[in-house]
């Protein structure tokens, strides 16, 4: 792998007289390979999506089932009399708005040392670690009898499951260039946004139960994710260079076709250079913003959404659960289409993520002008399927932002600790008190979806801005970024 050339010296007074140049591409692979190279290239990274990102998925879809199914809690056995509400002390609005919030405070503190801990204890262990906590606070949910101990015990598992889903980004990006992350990181997506819809299934039938739900939903869906921490625990594989399922010829074939500027196994967990040059670059306020107002305004209904269908009066609680189904399945379907898209290069991602926000954006006026319910929950699907889509096909831009593996991880882990705002702020928009036309709450998710298109939009100049600057006359970020992430590998001895 080449490294980065320096053309011309530093002034007296700093780096303005510095003409600097890097001369690889956005990749070390050679600018003419052969098919057969490519061919080989891709028959490596079909032998690590199997291992590693079928897994990852498969887990995700547990994990967002533990996540999602409070909001199924909320109505199921109402009619009943005897709704987790009651159970837990007759909790108003606001209180069961706190229930769903509290969750995502530490998920939003801890995520970034969370996602730098990941490469400090290896994945195997630190995953392992979060998927066997998780499981078992969730199950402890069960037994908590009031309004104190729901929080508490949704305190804990936000906790618990901080740095999942940025630990997993990062854990790939070790594996593959941002480049080739689109797609894959698609059907992880939407994998977890698929439990909607089993979610959905599962409280239909312990709505039934009567007397067992509520609570007792917590106890069947903690079990699964202790035993996907312990198979995590012995087979996850880490990184390619201690990788048993790869020989060495693969594995070399693996590392060549990784960026220098990409995350490196043996590299230091922490580089303070990588460090200051990501609070430098103007992109990190850029996307943390496009997160933030994305998060609320598009993801804020998706935290209620049980609830939001519930009021529509279309028909009883326990059939409203299986109303979400549809909403999931829609938006995971075309999660896939557009990441297949953005793979083939028949759309950018920065196209696609501006529609959709501007088709969320008309299904939000649209409920708050008609008062039929049956066309209100097909809006409500729609802006709930645009939402889902819109964080999974920016997220290669945003690794392929970032250079190193210090700058790596805290980019992935500050970036996604923004986007925990759905939870903080999204039930507090969406209380119940607000149903059943909620038109406060979608006036407050139009302006935020406004405001995420104007981050959008001004990311996409200064990412674009950036790429087309010719090698010698990169700036002084990439370059700082750069040479920290080469001063990785040479440590590591890969240059």
């Amino acid at each position: 792998m080449s490294s980065p050339v320096l053309h011309g010296k530093l002034d007296d007074g700093g780096h303005k007289g510095m003409d600097v140049g890097v001369s690889s591409t956005a990749s070390d692979t050679p600018s003419t390979v052969s098919q057969e190279q490519l061919d080989r290239v891709k028959a490596v990274r079909r032998k690590v999506d199997v291992k590693i990102l079928l897994w990852y998925s498969f887990v995700y879809l547990v994990m967002r089932i533990n996540v999602s199914n409070i909001s199924n809690t909320a109505i199921m056995n109402l009619e009943q009399g005897h709704g987790i509400k009651k159970q837990l002390g007759k909790l108003s609005s606001a209180q069961w708005a706190w229930v769903l919030s509290i969750f995502y405070y530490p998920y939003m503190v801890f995520e970034p040392a969370s996602t730098l801990l990941l490469k400090r204890f290896r994945p195997r262990v630190w995953m392992s670690r979060i998927m066997i906590t998780w499981g078992i606070i969730s199950i402890c949910q069960a037994a908590t009898q009031n309004y104190g101990g729901i929080l508490a015990a949704r305190f804990f598992l936000g906790l618990a499951e901080a740095g999942f889903y940025p630990g997993v980004l990062y854990h790939l990006s070790f594996w593959y260039p941002a480049d080739k992350m689109p797609l894959r990181i698609a059907f992880f997506y939407a994998c977890g946004q698929f439990s909607g819809t089993i979610s959905g299934l599962l409280a239909y039938a312990i709505s039934f139960l009567d007397g067992a739900g509520g609570l007792s939903v917590f106890i069947i869906e903690g079990i699964p994710a202790v035993l996907c921490g312990i198979y995590t625990l012995f087979f996850l594989p880490n990184y390619p260079e201690d990788s048993k399922f790869l020989d060495a010829e693969e594995t070399q074939v693996l590392l060549d076709d990784l960026p220098k500027t990409q995350p490196s196994s043996t590299a230091k967990t922490w580089n303070l250079s990588q460090a200051k040059a990501l609070f430098q670059d103007p992109t990190y306020i850029t996307f943390t913003l496009i997160w933030v107002f994305h998060s609320i305004g598009g993801w804020g209904v998706s935290t209620v959404l049980p609830t939001v269908i519930a009021d529509l009066g279309l028909t009883g609680t326990a059939v409203a659960q299986l109303m979400t189904m549809p909403t999931y399945a829609f938006g995971c379907t075309c999660l896939v289409g557009i990441g297949w898209l953005i793979h083939t290069k028949k759309v950018t991602p920065w196209v696609a993520a501006i529609t959709l926000e501007v088709i969320a954006m008309v299904c939000y006026i649209i409920l708050i002008s008609v008062k039929n319910t049956i066309v209100k929950y097909i809006f409500v699907t729609l802006a709930t399927a645009c939402s889902i889509c819109i964080y999974p096909i920016l997220w290669p831009e945003r690794i392929r932002a970032a250079r190193g593996t210090t700058t790596a991880g805290l980019a992935i882990g500050l970036t996604n600790a923004a986007a925990q705002f759905s939870g903080i702020v999204g039930p507090q928009v969406y209380q119940s008190k607000f149903g059943p036309t909620y038109r406060i709450s979608y006036s407050v998710s139009l302006a935020l979806l406004a405001a995420a298109i104007a981050s959008i939009v001004a990311t996409w100049i200064l990412v674009k801005k950036r790429d087309a600057q010719p090698s010698q006359h990169a700036s002084l970020q990439d370059v700082l970024s750069s040479v920290g992430a080469t001063e990785d590998k040479v440590q590591a001895g890969h240059i």
